[in-house]
Order: structure tokens, then C-alpha cells, then sequence
């Protein structure tokens, strides 16, 4: 099991770091699947720790290499280019931009809803104490995260637009420390950094996705890959969803399991553990409804370069 941690690269530095990869090939074996996930990635960083995806793809003939980004949106770059061939899962906004770029991506699963897991946060100290006072006020937020799509939406529904504000596209790393030394206003993010800003910062929740943002995520890969292993996406299907099982019947083993690899006290993964559904399922037609009302949103503030149809995406269907 091999590890290529790039915690503060963008994305072209992501896709060097990535090249060389082994051209696919069906027959081949070995073969090596490489994963791309990032921090918030809870239930592929379980597998990872346990080893239990290994054990499970080695009959098929097939190893495993991890590759950590900062964000979402660098990873399904890397996964348009063909440098890795699964991404764990990125929030719903994230997949509306690399289809706007043309990436080439399909859906293998989804997380159902978890709204509370993402928030706009200000200091303890703060004077704002509503959405609608964010106007003209520096907000720090990952571009095209689900963070994102919810200052989006909180500040439509506080009667604001994007312009009202001034945005700061910062990673989770950089917003925590622009959030503290005072250079943000606010910052939108989600668990578990959010947790951990609660917990370590005494950070103060404005608002949350609460009947705003679904906070959905979705696991995809390249559909060169989809349509060519499916043998291999069925496991991981399988496997994610029985984990997420397992973190919410047991979610102090979890937290403990999880605390290291995250850095952060077990009590801080629990309380984010407890604001994700982790429930896998299939993204159907149905259930992926509200990723146009996203495409939608983001093309209206002119974010987008095109319009997006967000149904023109592959479709993976698992087979038990």
C-alpha cells in the first residue's frame, strides 16, 4: 500500500506529482487502482486504515495506491486526466465543475444527505449574527466545494448575491488560519474541520445547510474505468457501504481509528461523525435531482462557463 500525501499543492502540482501511472489495461495484473480522497473522505479513509479494500480486491488481481488532495475539485481533474482512476467522495458542487470543464466522470455512488455537516462559521467574538450582515465582509471558503454552493444559497436567501461579498478561495488549512488571525470575516466549511473549529477555535455557526444545501456526496470515477471494471467498482461499492454501516453503529471505534490519521481528538471526530449520514447508495436519475439546481446557481452567478446539464453524467449501477 503506497501513499502520496499533497496537502498543499494545486491542481497541476497534484497532476505531476500523479503522472507516470500504469495505462489501463483489463488483463493486466497486477493492476494497480489509484484512489484519490481527501481529509473529509471518512469512509475511505477507514478501508484505507484497515486494509480492508486490499484484502477484499487482491482475488481480482488488483493493488492499491492513495493519493490525498486538499480539496475536491484538483481530484476529479486528476481523475479527467486519467491520473487516478477512483475518487473518494466530494461534495455535489464539485462534479458541476469538471463537467463544465468536459470532464468524462460517472458516478458510482452516493452519500445520502447530510446538511449539517457543512456551515458558515465567525469567531466567538463576532459581531455578525446574521447572513444578511456578511455584505461587503471578506469570506474564506474552498472554491466549488459544497461550501461553496452554500454561501451561495444563505446569502440568496438573506436577499444578497455573490458580488455582495468579497470571496477568498482558501483550502481548510489556509481558511482555519485566516479565520483565527482575524484576515476573514467568515469562513464555510465542513466536518471535520468544521468540528475542530467549533471544538479548538470556539467558532460560532451562522448558519448551516439546513434548508439550504443538501450536502450530498458522490464517488465517481473515470468512465473509461467504469465501463471497463466494473468488477472492481462493485467492491468498492460493497465495502463502502458496509462501513458506513459500521461508523454509525460504532462510532467511538470509529473516532478512535480515525483520530490519528485526522490529528484530532477522538471527541471532535465523533461530534462530525454524528453530522454525516455516511448512509452509500446508488445515484440515480431521482436522487442526484438537486445537482442542477446547483449547475444552475453557480452558472447564474457566473461561475460557470457553460450551462451544465447535470443528467449528462455516467450512471454506475452496482450488482449485488
Amino acid at each position: 500500500m503506497s501513499s502520496t500525501s499533497l496537502p498543499r499543492r494545486g491542481a497541476l502540482g497534484a497532476l505531476a506529482a500523479l503522472a507516470g501511472g500504469l495505462a489501463f489495461a483489463q488483463g493486466s495484473a497486477p493492476r494497480t487502482v489509484r484512489i484519490g480522497y481527501q481529509k473529509s473522505s471518512t469512509l475511505i479513509a477507514v478501508l484505507r486504515l484497515q486494509g480492508t479494500l486490499e484484502q477484499r480486491l487482491a482475488p481480482l488481481g488488483v493493488s492499491l495506491s492513495w493519493h490525498e488532495f486538499t480539496s475536491g475539485l484538483p481530484l476529479l481533474e486528476a481523475l479527467n486526466l486519467d491520473n487516478l482512476d477512483f475518487s473518494a467522495d466530494v461534495a455535489d458542487t464539485v462534479p458541476v465543475f469538471a463537467q463544465a470543464a468536459g470532464a468524462r466522470l460517472s458516478f458510482v455512488a452516493q452519500e445520502a444527505p447530510s446538511p449539517t455537516a457543512q456551515a458558515i462559521l465567525v469567531r466567538s467574538d463576532s459581531p455578525l449574527k446574521t447572513v444578511a450582515e456578511l455584505k461587503g465582509k471578506r469570506v474564506g471558503f474552498a472554491k466549488a466545494a459544497g461550501a461553496h454552493y452554500l454561501l451561495i444559497a444563505a446569502l440568496e436567501k438573506a436577499g444578497l448575491s455573490f458580488a455582495d461579498i468579497t470571496p477568498a478561495y482558501l483550502t481548510p488549512a489556509d481558511g482555519r488560519a485566516a479565520f483565527e488571525r482575524g484576515a476573514i470575516d467568515a469562513w464555510v466549511v465542513w466536518d471535520p474541520f468544521l468540528s475542530a473549529a467549533q471544538v479548538q477555535a470556539n467558532a460560532r455557526v451562522l448558519a448551516d445547510g439546513t434548508g439550504l444545501a443538501s450536502y450530498t456526496r458522490y464517488y465517481l470515477a473515470s468512465t473509461r474505468f467504469a465501463q471497463a471494471r466494473p468488477d472492481v467498482l462493485n467492491v468498492i461499492y460493497a465495502e463502502l457501504e458496509r462501513t458506513g454501516r459500521w461508523v454509525k453503529a460504532q462510532p467511538k471505534e470509529a473516532a478512535a481509528l480515525l483520530a490519528p490519521f485526522w490529528g484530532l481528538d477522538p471527541a471532535i471526530v465523533e461530534r462530525a461523525n454524528a453530522r454525516r449520514s455516511y448512509a452509500v447508495r446508488a445515484a440515480t436519475p431521482q436522487n442526484i435531482a438537486e445537482q442542477q439546481k446547483i449547475a444552475d446557481a453557480f452558472f447564474a452567478e457566473k461561475l460557470l462557463p457553460r450551462r451544465v446539464d447535470a443528467l449528462d453524467i455516467g450512471l454506475f449501477q452496482p450488482q449485488g
